[in-house]
């Protein structure tokens, strides 16, 4: 693992990626790159390809009948589709936490511990320091410490939504992938998610399509605009969210249409 990257260097990188659906291109000539310790926004309408992108860069796309990739992604400046990649550490170490939170019917707990036990064998001690660092990462610590045994599912929906993201914490990746996570939760729910990734982001590489425009405009340092398997925009959030330079970018945003 390597989540103390150098600030301002792109960990991940893509060239000219387009993925189809059989003969229907989802995405279309992609270029971009999202940086260490920065929190990228990619935002749109619906069926813009924002949820396909995502699923491309930890190789979800893969599981896609028909797809394909063209282009290429670099992390860390190396291939993900290379030949000697394994897809099992790639996902490691790019995690995804999806709109709907499905917690494992298991203990609050043993949501936290499954990943690392498939893994490399831990002792008790350091299992009990990975759960309270991951749900402590998630904002969900103070909440949960006296009730580590109980049920996942007894959770409410924002607390389930943040243990999924301290269950992806716990495999320790270096890119978090959040694919409109706040979308189900209430506004203090999502405050909480929100402050938890402005924090994650000091350590990680933060991708999100957030639920609305305003979310994006408020935790991305950085923002990129789809529409219709095109990336229009991309740059610093600010000055897409104040001074769009595609009309196209401006008209999404107040409003005209979307």
């Amino acid at each position: 693992m390597n989540n103390t990257a150098t600030p301002g260097k792109a960990k991940l990188v893509l060239h000219d990626v387009s993925f189809y659906y059989g003969d229907q291109p989802a995405v279309r000539q992609i270029n971009l790159r999202i940086y260490a310790n920065e929190i990228l926004a990619i935002f749109g309408p619906a069926m813009s390809g924002k949820s396909t992108l995502l699923r491309i860069l930890n190789r979800l796309s893969d599981l896609a009948e028909e797809g394909r990739l063209e282009g290429e992604v670099l992390l860390d400046g190396k291939n993900i589709h290379d030949p000697d990649v394994s897809v099992i550490q790639l996902r490691t170490r790019v995690g995804i936490v999806f709109a709907v939170p499905v917690p494992l019917p298991l203990s609050i707990q043993e949501n936290v511990t499954y990943g690392p036990l498939l893994g490399r064998g831990r002792s008790k001690g350091e299992l009990d320091e990975l759960v309270e660092r991951s749900l402590r990462a998630a904002a969900l610590w103070d909440e949960v410490k006296d009730r580590l045994s109980e049920s996942a599912t007894a959770l409410s929906g924002g607390q389930q939504q943040r243990l999924c993201l301290a269950r992806v914490l716990a495999l320790e990746p270096e890119v978090i992938l959040l694919d409109e996570p706040c979308s189900g939760l209430d506004p203090i729910s999502t405050l909480k998610v929100e402050k938890a990734l402005l924090a994650l982001k000091e350590s990680h590489s933060i991708v999100i399509v957030p639920h609305n425009v305003q979310q994006a405009s408020r935790i991305g340092d950085k923002a990129a605009f789809l529409l219709m398997g095109e990336l229009v925009e991309y740059g610093v959030a600010e000055q897409i969210f104040t001074r769009p330079k595609d009309p196209r970018t401006d008209d999404y945003i107040t409003g005209r249409f979307g």
